[in-house]
This record gives C-alpha cells, sequence and structure tokens, in this order.
C-alpha cells in the first residue's frame, strides 16, 4: 500500500480570529454593563449586559447556520484504522477517556495519520492495543474528525479481523487543535476593549456625574449632626454613630432611618444591615421590579428587645457582636438577628411587626 502524508489542517484562519475577538469584546461588555448598572442602579445598563449575550449568541447561530448546514449535510465514511499507540488520560467513571493515535486508510484516499480522544468502557479497554485495527467513521472534508466505531456492522468487522496496514508518517492531525497565541491574545484584547468602552460611554452614570437628558441621582451627601454622619448615594445609605451612641438607644434608629428617606424620597429598600452604630440601607435600583420594602415600616420599638432576646437566649457565650438583618425577598418582611460570641453564634428570624418566629442556637 502506498501511503502519503495529509497536512494537518490550520484551525487559526482570520475568521477565527476575528470571531475570537468579537467574543471577548461582547463578554467584557455585557458583563461590565450588568455590574455597573447593579451598583449605580441604571436599568439601561443592566438590560444591555442581559440583552447583549442573547442577541450576540442570536446572530453568531444564524451566521454559522451555512457552514453547520453544510457539513451536516455531508455523510461520515466508513474505513479501517490501525492504532499506533493509545493512552488512558482518565479514569473518574467506568468510560475511560483515552488518547488515540491512529493511522486511518480509507478506501478512495491516502492514509494518513491523526491524534483523537474518545471514551472507553473499562470492559472494553483490553481489546485495544497498539498494532491493532479498527473501523472508524471521519468526515471526508474534515479528516481530523474520526470516531472509533465500538459495534462495526458483520461486513467492516470481517474486514478489520483480516486486515493488514502500514503506518503512514506523521505529524498526526488533531481533533481539537489548540487555539494559537494570536487568537487569545484578540480574545483578550477584545475584552478589555469592551470593558473601556463601557466604561468611557457610561462614565457620567458609573462615576457620578450628571448627563443630559437622563433623570439625575440622588446626589451624594455627607452631613454631621450630633456626632453621626449620613452619606447618601444613588445606591446605598449609611448613617454612622458616634463612639457613645447605639442604634438601640431610644428612638436611635428610626431617626437615622429617616434621615435616609427625606425630602419625600419613597425609594424602595432591598436589605436593610443595622449594627450598633451603624445603619446600611441598599435600595432597589430605579426603573428595576424587585422585591423591595419601605425601610421606614421596620417594627423600630421591638429592635432593642429582640437583639436582647438574641443576646440571653440562644446560648452563646459572652456575645461580643450583633447584626440586624431585614429583607423582603420571600415577599414579606422578614428581620433575622445574628449574635457572635467567644465560641459561636446564634440567630433568630423574625417577621415584620417583630414577632419571633424560631430560633437558631450556637
Amino acid at each position: 500500500m502506498t501511503i502519503t502524508t495529509v497536512a494537518p489542517p490550520s484551525r487559526t484562519t482570520p475568521a477565527g480570529l476575528a470571531l475570537g475577538f468579537l467574543t471577548g469584546g461582547a463578554i467584557g461588555v455585557s458583563v461590565t454593563a450588568f455590574i455597573g448598572g447593579c451598583v449605580v442602579g441604571k436599568a439601561p445598563l443592566i438590560v444591555l449586559g442581559l440583552a447583549l449575550p442573547a442577541v450576540y449568541g442570536l446572530v453568531f447561530h444564524l451566521c454559522t447556520l451555512p457552514r453547520r448546514s453544510r457539513e451536516s449535510a455531508v455523510a461520515p465514511r466508513t474505513a479501517l484504522a490501525m492504532i499506533e499507540s493509545l493512552e488512558a488520560v482518565g479514569s473518574d467513571t467506568s468510560d475511560v477517556p483515552v488518547r488515540f493515535e491512529l493511522t486511518v486508510a480509507p478506501d478512495d484516499a491516502p492514509a494518513y495519520r491523526v491524534e483523537i480522544r474518545q471514551d472507553v468502557n473499562l470492559v472494553e479497554l483490553p481489546d485495544y492495543r497498539p498494532r491493532g485495527i479498527v473501523v472508524v467513521e471521519y468526515q471526508p472534508d474534515r479528516p481530523w474528525k474520526v470516531r472509533i466505531v465500538t459495534r462495526p456492522t458483520p461486513a467492516w468487522e470481517e474486514r478489520a479481523a483480516g486486515a493488514r496496514l502500514d503506518s503512514a508518517p506523521g505529524p498526526a492531525m488533531r481533533n481539537d487543535p489548540p487555539e494559537s497565541r494570536a487568537g487569545g491574545f484578540l480574545t483578550l484584547l477584545g475584552l478589555l476593549l469592551g470593558v473601556a468602552g463601557v466604561l468611557l460611554f457610561f462614565r457620567a452614570d458609573l462615576f457620578g456625574h450628571g448627563g443630559s437628558g437622563a433623570a439625575p441621582n440622588p446626589p451624594v451627601s455627607s452631613s454631621s449632626s450630633s456626632s453621626s454622619t449620613t452619606t447618601v448615594t444613588s445606591a446605598t445609605g449609611t448613617v454612622t454613630l458616634g463612639p457613645d451612641q447605639s442604634m438601640l438607644d431610644r428612638g436611635e434608629l428610626r431617626k437615622a432611618v429617616e434621615s435616609l428617606t427625606q425630602d419625600g424620597d419613597t425609594r424602595q429598600a432591598l436589605t436593610v444591615v443595622v449594627q450598633d452604630r451603624l445603619l446600611t440601607v441598599v435600595f432597589s435600583p430605579t426603573g428595576v421590579r424587585t422585591a423591595g420594602f419601605d425601610p421606614r415600616s421596620l417594627p423600630f420599638d421591638r429592635v432593642a428587645a429582640l437583639v436582647e432576646e438574641a443576646r440571653t437566649g440562644l446560648g452563646v457565650d459572652s456575645p461580643r457582636s450583633w447584626q440586624l438583618t431585614a429583607d423582603a425577598v420571600g415577599g414579606s418582611l422578614t428581620l433575622r438577628v445574628v449574635v457572635t460570641g467567644d465560641r459561636g453564634t446564634g440567630s433568630l428570624e423574625a417577621d415584620g411587626q417583630g414577632t419571633v418566629l424560631r430560633h437558631n442556637g450556637s
């Protein structure tokens, strides 16, 4: 048999490099837009971050549809192949991934060498050995796409039993050749340019400068009164008390919440977190429908009693700190108080009226 060498296919094409660049750019734009939109509360950025991957995927599917249709229209062909070498590359399950190097000998084309990876059942693994003859299927237009037929027809099984093949010289074509460095570099470049493009185009929204034609966000404000500091942004509000004050002092928590919701501000809160001298309110993004609640609806008169019950009734030794978290993720307002001690933590859960529902001891 006369054997000639088939050159390995070149997978680094201009179209492939361009696709990698565009994919990196789409990833950079979508991730940056979604995260930035959530941070600053901008619905257009969030929508852009969610919609871009779907649109890009649809365009990619439509653009590659003709090529995939042509490839699927080419029927695979059957041939004999000789195992040059094999190596098991894993054994996590009963199907062992095996790397084969084969000499494929089509009936109507020159023989060539190819490297593939295929799962082989552990029981059948001894049937494959170097210099053994197997039946394979391959794509005539993509000869590196080779698959060993584990259950050939009787006619091909008989041919394989009596066949003798010579080795084809290398190099072996690979089923899935590695990407070039140029492809990886262009993908990374596209990702970085996508991130930079979002940060540059939406810099007014992301970095707090007002833009024309957009509803102004609540400005960042900071004030100091009675040794407390209040800070309000478009996404969060915080109140920090002085060293001799506590959110458990009578009326202090209510006053702190009202300082963040003054001037008729009716924004809903995603989460309210209360600590001894710190109040943090995370507001719902503007224009985004979320499970929020009015922070002024908290049962302020019950907070001190809930914290005291968590300190004394959960079996936490020497409680050192506490934190109350309020949210409406489940549809109704829920309060959780967590107490941390020297050797563990404990928590309790209450409803929107401050009625204790359950305890979780240390």
